[in-house]
């Protein structure tokens, strides 16, 4: 059986190692037998992928990249410079957008998660009043989270986050514009209005469960990362399965999918990412999320 490459970003105050948030991951992998490389992901960022792929062997073949997120723009040029070194990404372009950005998703996801409706905005630009408010008329009355295709600023709730009431377009259009203010460059795809839903943790664990998919099976069951605690709730075989079955309907062979006890007692989907760039909870035991990256019974090319 052919072996994965896996890709790390390099660390960018010295190149030749893996950036420190995922230099334990990395040896870790090394030591049981896998095979790693380096990409700069400044320069992908920067729009240079054939210096970003330049420490990648030539030759490498099956690769999947695991570090920070990249805009899908700039993964597809990371795609087509890998494969001019002879290296094929195993989640595709199409594929990692698909399950990267919210309106990627979100049809498949439509009955499992907050209602939501985005515009697609350019980073620094604040639509006008008008513009969020025939926007705000998608969703249910009441309130509503901001984000744009990828993140929100959740630490920053009340600022650049959360919208009390659609209904007061003025408060709409100020929470609107610090969050593209304080996203500036780094705002993806567009702004995003999501029904705000209350959720509840399960006595002693997170609010948030962070699932990952492959080939359309639950492998994995981690806290979001940023949760204070490690130990997450069980989710009934009764409301993951048609999470699975949105999962398999999106296609795309290694994705998270955050769920979350909303107050009525139903799970719903959060969020939807792509596993390459999805974070792992601190205390997650790491040996178990190398097993993951390191199974070779991985798909590629959809």
């Amino acid at each position: 059986m052919t072996t994965t490459t896996v890709l790390y970003c390099a660390d960018p105050l010295g190149g030749r190692r893996v950036d420190a948030h995922f230099a334990e991951e990395a040896r870790m992998l090394r030591a049981g037998g896998a095979a790693t490389a380096l990409v700069d992901h400044d320069a992908l960022l920067a729009g240079d992928a054939e210096r970003a792929v330049a420490r990648v062997p030539a030759g490498t073949g099956g690769v999947r990249y695991r570090g920070w997120m990249i805009p899908a723009a700039r993964y597809a040029e990371l795609d087509e410079a890998l494969r001019g070194r002879g290296a094929e990404l195993l989640v595709s372009p199409e594929a990692y957008r698909r399950a990267h950005e919210l309106p990627g998703w979100y049809e498949t996801f439509a009955a499992l998660t907050p209602v939501s409706a985005w515009l697609p905005t350019a980073p620094g630009e604040i639509p006008d009043a008008g513009r969020l408010t025939a926007l705000a008329a998608g969703l249910p009355s009441g309130a509503a989270v901001v984000k744009d295709y990828v993140k929100s600023r959740k630490h920053e709730w009340h600022e650049a986050c959360h919208v009390p009431d659609l209904a007061d377009p003025a408060a709409l259009h100020r929470v609107v514009s610090r969050f593209v203010e304080l996203q500036d460059e780094f705002l993806a795809g567009g702004v995003v209005l999501r029904a705000f839903e209350s959720f509840v943790a399960p006595r002693g664990t997170a609010t948030e469960v962070r699932v990952w998919w492959r080939d359309g099976e639950p492998r994995l069951f981690t806290a979001h990362p940023d949760s204070p605690v490690v130990e997450v709730a069980g989710i009934p075989a009764r409301d993951l399965e048609p999470v699975r079955a949105a999962v398999r309907a999106l296609g795309c062979h290694f994705v998270t999918t955050d769920l979350a006890l909303r107050a009525d007692g139903v799970w719903r989907v959060v969020e939807v990412g792509d596993g390459q760039v999805s974070d792992l909870h601190a205390e997650f035991d790491l040996a178990l999320f190398c097993a993951l990256l390191t199974d070779d019974q991985f798909p590629g090319g959809s």
